[in-house]
């Protein structure tokens, strides 16, 4: 459980970051429209499903080498 919370807070702080890039508009916008814009129910799914691949991943590896 630990590693699939660690890769969706990886996920989410990538996404988050993306919004104060040059071309983000989180600079212009704020902390407060970044968070609302990254934190939504399809990241949500996204992150969760991508976590769970990088998990079986990592397991398959740990259990092969």
């Amino acid at each position: 459980m630990i590693e699939v919370g660690f890769i969706i807070f990886l996920f989410y702080s990538n996404l988050l970051m993306g919004e104060f890039e040059r071309s983000g508009p989180g600079a212009r916008r704020g902390i407060a429209w970044a968070i609302a814009d990254v934190f939504t129910a399809a990241n949500f799914g996204i992150a969760t499903i991508a976590a769970l691949i990088g998990y079986a991943l990592f397991e398959f590896l740990r259990k092969r080498f």
